[in-house]
């Protein structure tokens, strides 16, 4: 979420505004060595914009890592061993791998999906239910919050109570990183002091979903938007994982609130909430760096022994900085084509790692595209014109062909258009996995809809389903004389065995192989690339099994980002060997560029294509054997991946009862060459445990950015894995660094403690305080 900046205000003024002083130093940026590398350090002359993304530091205009911020907000530090570092010619701030303000666009390559069809059924018109208001606000320090280092945050919340009889199903909103505070006549604001400085106010951020909230109450919810402010002004630099734990804590603090209010135990609550909530039967819905946080939340949930009965979880425009999986749990990821602050989109990994992470879960997901969204204006706290405080359009370059408000055939939506998506997602996804209003289903089920004003493009995976060939890497069933499998972009991840799927590095345009900041190098969504120029095939042999109860055979597809035209033949044979087929591109849009050009854009995105059994007159339905997939251009480059046999539903789902994993601390010597550090279960495993461990520099150099896949086979609680440790002869600056240390990605267990600290003490300090002279 960008700051403000108002025309023709002073930065002095602003300063002195938020009881800050000007920078004094006249170089804003410095290189210090140290041992085995160096200390890159840019020094800001104003705060921090507070935006979901994390800072970088880029040298030379190509990013070294994230940045440790310091608590005033002014101050960026990485330590990396990167030879460019020793003398560099610029050192400058960076976003998801773009150096600040340098975002490039070009002529408006592409075209502009379909429009789809429109949602039969209106998720946002008003239900029958009146509705009253049960606000509580408790006050800036009503909670401690042992993720944000135990400091103090507000116990604010915003909540819609339905008229309807009985306990009702309870959906709560968190709010993601905008500024914490305003002064409400300078127009200054300020997100480094927590509770807010003398003459200035918090900004209500959690104010800016009402008509979501207003709609689903009419319809018989309890819905309730808590403040995170708090969190927002001190997760710099108080929490070790940007505020995400922190976020997660806080909606379990207000669950268990709620709890006593229903019971009638909670002193200052409104009695209209005394027997009156349904915590068997919670959704959750987070946006942007909430989207993160209702993730975790659902998460330390589920490890709780009596947890409370999460059952969707909606993250909008989210963050995944973690990639913590979520199986078990109905979820849609709404993704912003026009996303100016999480550019990357790295959300899309929430969709991508849960798909088989516990296979036979059996629910629903989604990812979902909003064309012409941006990532602020699903929040009217966090849109000009209509926002109490400093607001604004995230997306840079309003010029840009595709994204930009000034350009004459732009997509952009306008802020009154896309925050009635947002409420038509909110509303229509709770209504359809809690409520089970099968008419939404439209809005996720495959394809591309109608959604108001805007397109929305749509992949998604249903409990009911067949998967015949998921195409992450070779199997028994497929045989190709075409394409390789492959994963993550630009050389991150060659421990996996798999070329990457691109060599570009600019992220903002993959957002399944985007990587994430605490995962760098895990493997990211492994496929099937194909690439062609003479005529090829495949084939995939559909297990012995009725196709009764599904109704369409789907795989997802994305043109390379080549974005050349290409075309493929879906062909299907039965066991009397008579056969049918269609194009990918006579089935959908899937293989249609997306818009746009330069850094950004366009999106490389897989889509959803759908085939209706219905439509298969000539072969026999109840005994398919064969799935072929041809070229049907004379060439082209294709990404193909989970082709499988659906039935859209939203199906049941609850707080999962996998094992959580975890990952403990561990000290040793740097002279060792490696550390050795305990991967642990909370329980044993009928089934092998795979999770990926990423060790993070950025402190020191003494340990590299790298990662490893391990298995915890059945039936054991733990496993060690080994870090490389890199030693040298000189003496650190620190007798001892700490290195975080991170699980990611699992698969039959979910993320309990996602970090752990790999302390590395310095074996050279006590020989040079040995030296003579």
């Amino acid at each position: 979420m960008r700051r403000t900046l108002l025309p023709g205000l002073l930065l002095p003024v602003l300063l002195a505004g938020a009881g800050l002083a000007p920078a004094q130093a006249a170089q804003p940026w410095s290189v210090t060595p140290v041992a085995g590398g160096y200390q890159v350090t840019l020094r800001l002359p104003d705060q921090l914009e507070a935006r979901d993304a994390l800072p970088e530091l880029a040298v030379d205009g190509n990013s070294v890592g994230v940045a440790r911020q310091s608590p005033d907000g002014r101050t960026l530090t990485v330590v990396t061993e990167d030879p460019a570092a020793a003398h560099p010619s610029s050192v400058q701030l960076a976003w998801n791998g773009q150096v600040a303000g340098t975002e490039r666009s070009g002529p408006a390559h592409g075209t502009k999906p379909r429009p789809g069809n429109p949602v039969p059924a209106d998720p946002s018109a008003p239900g029958r239910y009146a509705v009253s208001r049960a606000d509580y606000d408790f006050g800036d320090s009503a909670l401690t919050l042992p993720g944000l280092g135990n400091r103090v945050v507000e116990e604010r919340a915003a909540v819609w109570v339905p008229s309807a009889p009985g306990p009702r199903p309870v959906v709560l909103f968190l709010h993601g990183r905008h500024s914490a505070c305003y002064n409400a006549a300078t127009r200054a604001t300020d997100n480094t002091h927590w509770p807010c400085v003398e003459g200035f106010q918090p900004i209500p951020s959690y104010r800016g979903y009402d008509q979501s909230a207003q709609v689903l109450a009419s319809h018989g919810y309890v819905v309730v938007s808590i403040s995170a402010d708090g969190v927002n002004a001190q997760d710099n630099p108080y929490s070790e994982d940007a505020g995400t734990t922190a976020r997660g804590q806080l909606v379990l603090d207000h669950l268990d609130l709620l709890a006593q209010a229903d019971s009638g135990r909670a002193k200052g609550m409104s009695p209209l909430l005394r027997g009156k909530l349904d915590l068997s039967d919670v959704g959750l819905m987070g946006h942007s760096r909430g989207g993160e946080g209702v993730v975790k939340a659902a998460l330390l949930n589920a490890a709780r022994p009596h947890p409370y009965g999460v059952r969707a979880v909606l993250p909008l425009a989210p963050i995944d900085f973690g990639r913590e999986t979520l199986p078990d749990v109905p979820m849609a990821v709404v993704l912003p084509y026009c996303d100016g602050d999480v550019s990357n989109q790295q959300g899309q990994h929430f969709y991508d790692d849960s798909r088989y992470a516990h296979p036979g879960d059996g629910v629903f997901r989604a990812s979902v595209m909003v064309m012409g969204a941006d990532h602020n204006f699903f929040n009217t706290e966090w849109t000009p014109g209509v926002a109490v405080a400093p607001a604004n359009d995230d997306w840079g370059n309003q010029d840009d062909p595709t994204c930009g408000m000034n350009a004459p055939a732009t997509t952009r939506l306008s802020a009154a258009e896309q925050y009635q998506v947002g409420v038509d997602y909110i509303a229509g996804f709770f209504r359809l996995v809690m409520g089970h209003e099968t008419a939404f289903s439209p809005l996720f089920d495959g394809g591309t809809a109608k959604v108001g004003a805007a397109t929305v493009l749509q992949e998604t995976q249903s409990p009911r389903r067949l998967d015949v060939a998921p195409l992450q890497g070779p199997a028994a069933n497929v045989s190709a004389s075409f394409g390789q499998y492959c994963a993550s972009m630009a050389g991150r991840s060659p421990q996996s065995g798999l070329p990457s799927c691109t060599a570009s590095t600019a992220t903002a345009r993959f957002p399944s192989f985007t990587p994430a900041n605490y995962g760098p190098n895990v493997t990211a969504t492994p496929l099937l690339h194909l690439s062609w120029t003479t005529p090829s095939s495949m084939s995939i042999a559909v297990p012995r099994s009725t196709m009764a109860g599904y109704d369409a055979l789907t795989v997802r597809a994305a043109l390379d980002d080549a974005n050349a035209p290409a075309d493929l033949t879906l062909t299907v044979v039965d066991g009397a060997g008579r056969s049918q087929s269609a194009t990918l591109s006579s089935l959908g849009d899937a293989l249609t560029p997306l818009p746009g050009s330069g850094t950004l854009l366009p999106k490389t995105w897989l889509r959803t294509v759908r085939w209706p059994l219905a439509q298969l007159k000539h072969v026999n339905t109840r005994d398919l054997r064969k799935i072929v997939i041809s070229t049907a251009s004379p060439s082209g480059g294709v990404f193909l991946s989970d082709v499988a046999f659906q039935n859209f539903a939203p199906g049941q789902g609850g707080p999962s009862r996998l094992p959580q994993v975890t990952i403990s601390d561990s000290t040793v010597d740097e002279g060792a060459g490696s550390a050795t550090m305990t991967v642990s279960l909370s329980e044993r495993s009928r089934e092998p445990v795979t999770v990926s461990v990423q060790a993070l520099a950025g402190t020191g150099t003494q340990v590299v950015n790298s990662a490893r896949q391990v298995v915890v086979p059945p039936g054991r609680l733990s496993v060690p894995v080994t870090i490389p440790v890199v030693g040298n002869t000189v003496a650190e600056a620190n007798a001892a660094t700490a290195y975080k240390v991170f699980v990611v990605s699992p698969v039959n267990a979910v993320v309990g403690q996602d970090f752990a600290h790999l302390t590395v003490r310095d074996d050279d300090q006590a020989a040079t305080a040995a030296l003579p002279g």
